[in-house]
């Protein structure tokens, strides 16, 4: 497989690295680490290779993995109307979110459609962190503010997200900051200084395993940070990995752009229903999300398994969902699953579809057709035991 893979980076073409693309205080520590393929994410460059994704993958189940994430673009909201803005553009009641807490937030549009998904950190009081997908949010935070008359200031600090993620994550942040970091709940936060460097760490990540994204808050310091946790867990088989496609669709994890967009609700999306909180007060999109509760949707996006050849690649674009001689959705992501040992991935099929246990054809892009079943998702761990266990 990693020769294949060569032979697919090889025939790929190649990213021009010019200045307009922004790079994380961590590029050229990943340049030193071997990166070789990088994808462009929020406007910066992020590292999609390294090394085999399978071997990757079990570095990340069985030791521990390092990120660049710098691309999940923090969006800052301060003042005195920052509680009413991050609350008003989404459709998750914030108002019981305590300081130091954090949410999966989605962020909706006025039709009920997702603008965005970040992860949000309430920093502390009248201050809120949104860490985005892939898409312009800040810019709609702003547009949102200024419409509204809000009291508030959006804009971009100076902070870069590392992500350290893996079986043995808890050491390497114990060794960096002493044993209260074993106090940290699942989706919390707080402050540290790591060889004097200040950072905010999250028990957060896109993996649904033990780990946590420290997020440098002084750009000068990159290399300092890369190194000091890079030493930390050396004799614990560290390595700097890209992010863990077949991990994170075990999870259920979603990407912006690909398996949701604008186009979608989150009552579209299969175990993510529930994050349409009922709540008194007004947001954007609610009216339309109440109604679409009660028609009910049309399509869902779901789970696909199915065995055989193993894949050895991502999809290089989206996979036709045939039914009748006509297609009726496309499969976003497909991945070899070594856990599992199948293939596994998402699809957005019609509603009559959407029964997990459901054979439904489709239409690799290497041609002819495969029969796939439809899944729950996440195909693992669903209420989340193994990430939020105690460390």
């Amino acid at each position: 497989m990693v020769n294949e893979r060569t032979e697919m980076l090889e025939r790929s073409a190649t990213i021009y690295f010019g200045p307009w693309y922004r790079r994380s205080p961590f590029f050229e520590a990943t340049r030193r680490a071997g990166c070789t393929a990088y994808d462009v994410y929020n406007h910066m460059l992020l590292p999609a290779y390294y090394d085999d994704p399978v071997t990757e993958y079990w570095a990340l189940l069985n030791d521990v993995t390092v990120w660049d994430v710098g691309v999940e673009r923090t969006v800052e909201v301060t003042g005195p109307d920052a509680d009413r803005l991050v609350d008003v553009m989404t459709c998750r009641d914030l108002t019981k979110c305590a300081v130091k807490q954090g949410k999966y937030m989605l962020v909706t549009a006025p039709d009920g459609g997702i603008v965005n998904d970040p992860v949000l950190l309430h920093v502390g009081e009248g201050r809120w962190w949104m860490q985005l997908a892939d898409s312009d949010a800040g810019l709609y935070a702003l547009g949102v503010a200024t419409g509204m008359g809000l009291d508030v200031e959006v804009n971009l600090p100076d902070v870069h997200p590392m992500q350290v993620q893996g079986a043995k994550a808890a050491e390497v942040l114990e060794r960096l900051v002493g044993p209260a970091i074993r106090d940290l709940r699942y989706y919390w936060c707080d402050s540290f200084e790591i060889r004097g460097i200040p950072v905010l760490v999250s028990r957060t990540g896109w993996t649904a395993v033990q780990g946590f994204e420290i997020n440098l808050l002084d750009g000068s310091r990159g290399d300092d940070l890369w190194n000091a946790v890079f030493e930390a867990g050396e004799d614990l088989g560290i390595r700097a990995a890209a992010p863990v496609e077949a991990r994170r669709i075990e999870a259920g994890i979603l990407n912006y752009g690909s398996d949701m967009t604008l186009d979608d609700t989150p009552l579209h999306l299969m175990g993510l229903e529930r994050l349409v909180e009922e709540q008194p007060q007004d947001y954007i999109g609610k009216a339309p999300l109440e109604a679409l509760k009660r028609t009910g949707v049309d399509r869902k996006l779901v789970g696909v398994e199915w065995s055989g050849e193993e894949l050895e690649a991502e999809l290089g674009w989206f996979w036709p969902v045939v039914h009748d001689g006509a297609q009726v959705g496309k499969v976003t992501d497909a991945v070899w699953s070594p856990k599992l040992e199948r293939n596994i991935g998402y699809a957005w099929v019609p509603i009559e579809l959407a029964e997990p246990g459901t054979k439904i054809e489709v239409a690799p892009e290497h041609g002819g057709t495969l029969t796939v079943t439809t899944a729950r998702i996440p195909f693992v761990d669903p209420k989340k035991e193994v990430p939020a266990a105690p460390l």
